[in-house]
């Protein structure tokens, strides 16, 4: 119907190209526009001025001899007043995209260690863009954005990687584990060693006690007992300790056993060796301060 009253109608974010008798003549607006087909004008056809999207998989070779697919995404459309040479000048622009696309990825990558691909996809599609940007702006396109969506290495070289990682990692876990088991060793030693330390000075503040608690008694016992000497009142003290001990052991039902000599003859035994090892120290200390 249109065509016979010689009315188009051209759709939003579309434009015609019109020819007459086969050649360019005008690029028509969306809206109706009156076209004489009698006087051989003619639609030759309609380009979108929409935004449009092509995804590019190229595989190539890493600098490291590492194959990988690296998928470009390419977001492009074409400039309402260059429509005619976008329509006429290009056949096929997705398969024109395409080979500026292959064509800058395997000049770039190759380059690059396989690390390197994934710290600068930004610098790789950078450099497609500025190089599409270039290419198609003579066709009557516009390049809006071009983005690096992929980087694919084969499985094996993936796993190789993963693999890499886990043994990284169980080595910095080993090193924190050792680390940690090391304080634990080094704090269990200073506590050991803090703790004989006190139980050393604890004896020995015990012994000192007994020492000065002898004394005491011994000083004490000859001036209220005349005529009694150092030795009597130590052998007495020897003895009446003598019986405490065994009247522990006999009252304790969890104590040890110690089979020793029993009777005052083992009694006087005993005070001798402690009275001889008191002469030994004295005749020593005097030599000392000879």
């Amino acid at each position: 119907m249109g065509n016979q009253l010689c009315c188009v109608q051209v759709d939003e974010s579309t434009v015609a190209i019109k020819e007459k008798f086969g050649k360019f003549d005008d690029v028509l607006e969306p809206g109706c526009h009156f076209l004489p087909w009698y006087l051989g004008s003619r639609i030759a056809g309609h380009l979108t001025l929409r935004l449009q999207q092509l995804d590019v998989r190229c595989e190539t070779k890493t600098k490291d001899n590492v194959f990988v697919n690296v998928v470009a995404s390419i977001q492009y459309r074409a400039l309402a007043d260059k429509a005619s040479d976008a329509f006429y000048r290009l056949s096929n622009t997705r398969s024109q995209i395409q080979a500026y696309v292959f064509d800058v990825i395997r000049a770039s990558v190759p380059k690059l260690n396989l690390d390197d691909v994934f710290e600068q996809k930004t610098q790789i599609a950078k450099a497609v863009e500025d190089e599409l940007a270039k290419a198609m702006s003579a066709y009557g396109y516009e390049i809006v954005q071009t983005l690096i969506v992929d980087i694919e290495p084969d499985e094996h070289v993936k796993r190789a990687m993963n693999e890499i990682n886990a043994a990284a990692r169980l080595r910095v876990a080993a090193n924190e584990k050792a680390e940690a088991e090391k304080i634990v060793q080094i704090k269990r030693a200073e506590g050991d060693a803090e703790s004989k330390y006190l139980s050393g000075l604890g004896i020995a503040r015990q012994r000192q006690a007994i020492v000065d608690g002898l004394r005491d008694s011994v000083l004490g016992f000859s001036v209220n007992v005349p005529g009694t000497s150092a030795k009597d009142v130590l052998d007495m003290v020897m003895v009446t300790q003598y019986f405490d001990t065994m009247k522990e052991i006999g009252a304790s039902s969890k104590s040890s056993a110690v089979f020793i000599p029993h009777g005052p003859g083992a009694v006087r035994d005993i005070a001798g060796q402690v009275r001889d090892g008191l002469l030994q120290g004295s005749v020593h200390q005097d030599h000392k301060l000879l």
